[in-house]
Parts: structure tokens; sequence; C-alpha cells
């Protein structure tokens, strides 16, 4: 009995379909390593573990539960704020098992399977010198899974990677944006808190592997306006009062002249398109520590010249580095690749869910690839003072002035200006530049 070409066609479409939605044909890598990829973004030399854990910071200002249209209540209402962690960090050598992430997507209702080389449960690495420690924050709305793919890469490398799922911004907890902006800092430094208690808990398997001492914050977009205000910026009296900001004059905590100082275990940060300051939100006159700072031109939503350059140019009193995707938009660098579930349009937000994902013109795990590069690079100076590091910051700012000029004996000419690390026509559309402190 014949068997139309139109029915085998859609019987094929309908198997294919099914089997993208329960992610069985989806193996969304997180570890991709292009062969144009630059030097420092390969692999280190650890075997990688991965932790979930949860915490809960107490008596937190219940922003939910204000209503900026009635009288201001006396006290605050408060609740005790649940956060939960994923903590990469270097395993023992020959470690095996599940290397799966089950993370959920941007509808906020579909888990996904991304796959790389951390294990699940991994064993720590015995170490006589405990390793430094980098906090990951995401965007609004993220998860602790956004930047997966760079916690995992510098893990690898020896650190201590934790990324922070905060609460009331995670897709599947997205409510009142005053909520994001009153806690996200606070968020970071109370978990910086609570993995430098479990470094000295016998019982903790992070017991002496994580230096809190020792700490670098990553954020991306809303986890950049964390990290800058870590860094020391306040925020302005404009934003405070603003009718858009939180109620209750809220946000003050963070105002400049009220907050306490930088907190002295941050050594530095690096900030994916932080927000803030296309709304005017900081004064970066107190910003205190080195910051590298990571945009595309294109950046609508932080914004690129009154966004993400106005705080590198503005931050004067500390040395700082502006990585310059050209032509990029927000997702510049930070974001892993959009996993294959989620290349369908959603009804209830209103587009693709993979827009959350992908760059118009630049290609996910390209970006990742410069971003782990430059991360390792950035770390690596002010974290674990590798003199080496320096090689690969000290460069011509424009990408694509540089000048390869190599001998036959595979040893650069005086001529040679290429991006360090870059293998030859790769240092394409980019931009790094410097300021040292006071300019």
């Amino acid at each position: 009995m014949g068997v139309s070409k139109s029915i085998l066609f859609k019987g094929l479409c309908i198997v294919l379909c099914i089997g993208s939605a329960t992610g069985s044909y989806a193996e969304n890598r997180i570890d991709t390593q292009r062969s144009d990829a630059p030097a420092l973004s390969a692999y280190g030399e650890y075997a990688i573990g991965v932790r979930k854990l949860e915490v809960v910071n107490p008596k937190q200002i219940d922003i939910l539960a204000l209503d900026a249209t009635k009288a201001k209540p006396n006290p605050l209402p408060t609740y005790d704020r649940p956060l939960t962690l994923e903590v990469w960090y270097p395993a023992e050598q020959g470690s095996t098992g599940n290397t799966v992430l089950n993370a959920f997507i941007r509808d906020g209702k579909q888990q996904v399977e991304l796959h790389g080389k951390a294990v699940r449960d991994a064993a720590p690495l015995e170490t006589k010198k405990a390793f430094p420690l980098v906090l990951v924050s995401h965007g609004y709305p993220g998860n602790r899974f956004l930047l997966a793919h760079l916690a995992e890469n510098i893990a690898s490398k020896g650190y201590v990677v934790v990324s922070i799922d905060h609460t009331d911004s995670t897709y599947r907890t997205q409510a009142a944006f005053a909520s994001t902006l009153v806690n996200r800092s606070v968020d970071q430094l109370f978990v910086l808190s609570q993995i430098e208690t479990m470094a000295k808990d016998e019982g903790s398997f992070l017991y002496q592997l994580a230096d809190a001492s020792n700490t670098g914050i990553i954020g991306y977009s809303m986890g950049g306006y964390g990290a800058v205000i870590n860094a020391g910026a306040g925020i302005t009296e404009q934003a405070v009062n603003s009718k858009l900001s939180a109620p209750f004059g809220t946000l003050a905590r963070h105002q400049t002249g009220i907050r306490d100082k930088v907190d002295s275990r941050v050594k530095t940060i690096i900030g994916f398109a932080p927000w803030g300051m296309n709304y005017r939100m900081f004064n970066l006159d107190s910003v205190a520590i080195p910051m590298m700072l990571v945009a595309g031109s294109q950046d609508d939503v932080s914004g690129y010249k009154n966004g993400v350059r106005a705080i590198w140019e503005g931050a004067k009193n500390v040395d700082r580095t502006l990585l310059t995707y050209d032509n990029a938009n927000h997702n510049a660098g930070a974001v892993m690749p959009a996993p294959e579930e989620s290349f369908v349009f959603d009804e209830a937000l209103g587009f693709d869910v993979s827009s959350h994902y992908i760059d118009a013109v630049w290609d996910n795990a390209r970006m990742n690839n410069i971003a782990q590069h430059f991360v390792t690079a950035w770390l690596g100076k002010y974290l674990k003072n590798d003199s080496d590091m320096q090689a690969y910051l000290d460069l011509v700012a424009v990408s694509n002035d540089g000048v390869w000029a190599m001998g036959d004996d595979g040893k650069p000419k005086v001529e040679h200006t290429y991006w360090e690390g870059f293998p030859h026509r790769t240092a394409k559309g980019l931009r790094l530049e410097q300021l040292p402190a006071a300019q």
C-alpha cells in the first residue's frame, strides 16, 4: 500500500516537533569552544563540580507589600528573603557523573537540559590555599544559569563561582521592578557573607575552599546595576525620589553619604551591560575599586553612550576598562546560547523566546568565548595578581587596527600589534579601551 510524500513529510514533522518540545533532541552546550576562540577562553586545569544551595536573608523589607498610594507603614513590613544558589568549584580530578543543568528558560514554564563539563555534587578538590570567590548576578528577568557558560569556564581556572537566583527577578518569580532596585546589591553582599561562613564550617563542602576576602562580582544588566553599587557608586537623590522608583524612599539605603563604604572583601567587579546610568541612577564619584565593563555599541536597554560608556567615563577615581562589541545589542558577551527549545513564539510574552538570548549580529558562542577570554585576564590580574595577564589587556584600542606581523620563526616582528591571544584574522569588530584613575 503506497503512502503519499505529503503524509510522510507531515509524520516526520510531528516526530521532530515532539522531540524538540520534550528536549530529547536538544543538547544545548554551554561549553562550546569555537575554532576561532581567543587563547584564554580555553578551559583551565581543574575538574569542575557544581552544587545547589538554598540560603535565606532574614528580615528584609517586603517591597511587594508596599502600596505607594497609601500612607507609609511604620515599621515597614519585612520578610525572610529566600535565594537559590548554584556553585561551581574546582573538584577532584577524575570526577564523573551527571553533567546536566536543569534550567527554566525565559517563558518561565519550560525546563530544559543544559550540557557542560561540571559534575553534579563532585567531591571538592582538597587544597592548601583557598580559591578566590566570584559572585554572578543575572538580569531582570533571568536566573542563575543565564551566565552558566562563564561560571563553569572560570571555575575550571581555580575560582569558586556562586551564581544567584534573585527572588522577584527570575523567570518564574518576576515581580515588581522596585524589588530588584532595592535588593540586588544587598543580595550580592549577603551571599558573599554566607559563603564566607560556609568556608569556615567544617561541615560544609566549601570548607577552606573559597576565599571570601578576595572576591569579584560579575553582573549582567540589573546584576551589573548591583555590582556598580557594590563598587561604590551611590544612588542619586533624583533616583531615590522618582515616582518610578521604589516606594517610600526605600532606595535611599544605597544613596551616597548614607550607605556604608565599599565592602573590603570585594576587589573588583565586571559589569556586562550594567543598567542604570541611562536613567541617571548613579553618582560615580564614590566608586572605589577597579572595574571592567562590557557592552554592545547598540544596547537599547542599558544604553551605550549615555549608559555603560558613561559609567566607564565617569568612574574617575579607579582604573577601568571598557570592552565593546561593535553593533551588538544588550546581550553582548554575557548570555549563553539560546536553548533549542526557546525558538518558539510565546503568546503570553508576545515575542519569540529565543530573542531573549540571541543577538542580531553576533553569534552567542563567539561572544561567550571572547568574554571568557577577557574575564580570565581581568580576574587573573585582580584576584590572583598574575602579571602575565596584563599582556592580554594592553592592546591597541580598536581590534581592526591591529597589525599581524609574524616572522618565519613564529615570533612577532616589531610592527606586530595584533590583539594578544587572538588567532590571525579573528580580532575583528571589538574595542578595548582603558582609563586610569583620575582620568
